[in-house]
């Protein structure tokens, strides 16, 4: 006989959303009763942080040992060094990572967990400064701890109150707190953070710079004064830019002449055999220098309406072109 499926439960509506009310309480409860405990342990904490040499180890086990990813990985990218070291595996050869330059960031909300405790008292054998972050202040791993930082909580969000919920949560908080304070302690800024986080948009914004983007060489269209509309109009069509640069005999930036300019000679009826690129070509144009942000280009197209630029080096001579598309394939803008 054929298997029947079995029957799905029975979803109540008010009752999903007063659950999850419900958690959204217990957890902000949870981070608050932080806030309200903090003190002199933590100032320790960040203190004891500054002055490691190495780095920070942090270990946890089960869903503590996935807050500790997340506390290291955030550790790391605003200017502390760490990483994870997973403590079963430490009592089998990776307790070789950690030196006597390190410091440990235990975590643990029974403070009791066996793989955890095991190797405490080989790590202060070497040496190594210990926080603990734990909900137990009488626990195991607090016991063994230089500073104990409270992340104790009244009760999880689970209904049986078994699944860690709003404990995982104030570890997390508590990890974030200390990773914000070490960063405003060492003074770490926007362009720090931009340096370890090179392929998001804030690394692009603050690391890509004009001729990472720019065209350059045979792509850059340039006209010398005497050039006729004909050479204009092919230098632009050639090169797909839109506009070509008019230049002296070394390369520098007279003017600049553009498809608009072209179209608006047209409208007017001008006889286009008669006038050189000296003639009807825009002096002064905008242009940025080689080594300014491509952020700097791109508002520099902004607050003057304009949608190209042409690069020039320290003497004044163009070496390079850019226009918005160039700035959007790079994710600038």
């Amino acid at each position: 006989m054929p298997s029947s499926s079995p029957t799905p439960p029975v979803v109540d509506p008010a009752a999903m959303l007063a659950r999850a009310r419900a958690t959204f309480d217990i957890e902000a409860e949870a981070v608050l009763g932080l806030k309200a405990r903090v003190g002199d342990s933590f100032v320790d904490a960040v203190r004891k942080i500054l002055e490691v040499r190495g780095r920070v180890v942090v270990m946890g086990m089960g869903k503590s040992g996935h807050v500790g990813r997340k506390i290291a990985a955030t550790l790391a990218s605003t200017g502390t060094p760490a990483m994870f070291v997973h403590p079963a595996e430490a009592s089998h050869g990776d307790l070789g990572m950690i030196k006597a330059v390190d410091l440990v960031l235990a975590i643990s909300n029974s403070g009791e967990v066996e793989e955890l405790t095991v190797i405490l008292p080989v790590v202060k054998r070497q040496g190594v400064p210990l926080i603990a972050i734990t909900g137990r202040a009488d626990s195991t791993l607090a016991r063994h701890a230089d500073i104990v930082l409270d992340a104790g909580v009244a009760k999880e969000a689970c209904p049986l109150n078994l699944a860690p919920t709003a404990s995982t949560t104030a570890q997390m908080a508590m990890g974030d707190a200390l990773a914000v304070a070490l960063l405003d302690a060492r003074g770490f800024g926007s362009e720090d953070f931009a340096r370890s986080h090179p392929g998001g948009a804030l690394g692009r914004k603050l690391l890509t710079h004009v001729s990472d983007v720019m065209r350059s060489g045979d792509d850059v269209p340039r006209v010398p004064p005497s050039a006729t509309i004909s050479e204009l109009m092919r230098a632009m069509s050639n090169k797909g830019f839109g506009a070509a640069a008019v230049v002296d005999p070394a390369g520098r930036a007279l003017g600049i002449f553009t498809d608009g300019d072209l179209r608006r000679l047209i409208e007017a009826g001008a006889d286009l055999r008669l006038p050189t690129a000296q003639e009807i070509m825009h002096r002064d144009p905008r242009t940025v220098r080689v080594d300014a942000l491509a952020v700097e280009a791109a508002e520099l197209m902004e607050e003057c309406g304009i949608t190209r630029l042409f690069v020039l080096d320290a003497s004044g001579v163009i070496v390079g072109a850019l226009n918005t598309n160039d700035l959007m394939r790079a994710k600038v803008i």
